[in-house]
């Protein structure tokens, strides 16, 4: 499925049940998300790269930024924390194993914890291997979750402190959701992703088909994420890698590439 925006600028993306979310694109390739739960007027800033743009968008919506969660350490997920609480006073929740690295940290969570924004709930996941604690934050209710650099449009993550046995773990975790779930990844390495993954399998036709989208979508200058479990399960190597050698022999293929 390819997620139209409109030139460029933060909008709502796929309602759910409860929350409202918009995808905010920042710097080169990123995308922040903005999370509204309208019952509590709650609002949560995933992986704020830069602080501006997500205070502007959240302005312009008279939404007031309540918590920010991260999912890993990266300067890239956590380099708006610090404004951000500056000018709202947010609560900042991340992962407990990389409170080291991002000093602007209030909450530390960890697997099988239970984060809240107002009334919507969100299981938190351990899913290493991007970086040694990246976490995932996922609203069951809401069939939604936020991977940060774990899972992406046709990819994965770098291995940059973990293992292919790791993030083949994580896609075995991700693939128990149902299709339907939307995958928030904080990147739009869609086209590139697409490109790679026909060469891995040249015979999928839907891989093929989704390909073409992708390209006259960003061609448009469309976003192309959110994906959904259904999507990735039909198209994305990684996902579909039967074992963690397999998914390393790829990932190293896609290194180099």
């Amino acid at each position: 499925m390819v997620n139209l925006a409109v030139d460029g600028e933060p909008r709502v993306d796929y309602p759910c049940r409860m929350l409202e979310i918009v995808r905010i694109p920042v710097l080169s390739d990123n995308y922040v998300w903005l999370v509204h739960e309208p019952r509590s007027k709650a609002t949560m800033v995933v992986d704020p790269a830069v602080a501006d743009p997500v205070l502007e968008a959240a302005a312009a919506r008279g939404w007031t930024i309540t918590d920010i969660w991260n999912t890993h350490w990266h300067p890239d997920h956590t380099g708006g924390n610090a404004a951000i609480k500056e000018a709202t006073g947010c609560t900042i929740t991340g992962p407990a194993a990389e409170f080291a690295r991002i000093p602007t940290l209030d909450v530390q969570v960890t697997g099988g914890d239970t984060v809240k924004l107002g009334d919507a709930v969100a299981d938190v996941w351990d899913v290493p291997a991007h970086t040694a604690g990246h976490i995932a934050y996922h609203f069951a209710d809401d069939a939604a979750i936020f991977v940060g650099d774990t899972m992406f449009a046709m990819g994965c993550g770098r291995l940059f402190e973990g293992t292919a046995e790791q993030m083949f773990a994580n896609m075995q975790q991700l693939a128990t959701l149902d299709d339907a779930t939307r995958v928030y990844c904080a990147h739009e390495y869609t086209l590139s992703n697409a490109r790679f993954a026909v060469t891995v399998e040249p015979d999928n036709d839907a891989l093929a088909a989704r390909l073409a989208a992708v390209e006259s979508a960003r061609a448009a200058g469309e976003a192309t994420v959110p994906t959904t479990i259904g999507a990735e399960r039909a198209t994305n190597p990684f996902l579909r890698a039967p074992t963690a050698a397999e998914l390393g022999r790829i990932r190293a293929l896609k290194d180099a590439a």
